[in-house]
């Protein structure tokens, strides 16, 4: 497995501290952010998950921790929108450049807006995917918020 990805490039052209970490990747888990969780013995809060969704019809990039679920009704609100809906797989591979359970927010094809969870701030280090099935990175999540350039919001169901 490769370590470096758009991800991880994107990252080291903007000077920020982060680590790469692997992990034996399962295509069939139920949720592949709760599986990379247990696969790094990390809690759940602290490793992210990367949605694709669409707001009022145009991209947007979400991360929440990956035990949490997203509300299209905060979603929405967040960027002054009024309706969001999850991206489906295909789209999202086609405007990320990546393959779904490897999707990073650095690094994508095209920047598009993206929104974190605010409760990932509390944490020291977080988790996040770095660009590849089985890749994570982990840094600080105000690394996080200022290279994604995120609008920080409360996004939870």
């Amino acid at each position: 497995m490769s370590k470096v990805t758009p991800a991880t490039r994107a990252l080291t052209a903007a000077g920020v501290v982060f680590t790469v970490h692997n992990y034996d990747y399962d295509p069939d888990a139920e949720s592949i952010g709760l599986q990379a969780a247990a696969a790094l013995a990390e809690d759940p809060a602290r490793v992210l998950k990367t949605l694709m969704a669409l707001v009022d019809g145009k991209p947007v990039c979400v991360i929440v921790p990956s035990d949490q679920e997203v509300s299209m009704k905060k979603l929405a609100a967040s960027v002054g929108s009024k309706s969001a809906q999850m991206m489906k797989p295909p789209e999202a591979e086609r405007v990320t450049g990546y393959k779904v359970g490897g999707i990073s927010p650095f690094g994508q094809r095209k920047q598009v807006r993206t929104v974190m969870e605010q409760s990932a701030l509390a944490h020291e280090l977080v988790y996040l995917n770095g660009g590849q099935r089985g890749l994570q990175v982990r840094m600080k999540p105000i690394d996080v918020r200022d290279i994604a350039n995120a609008v920080v919001a409360d996004v939870l169901a």
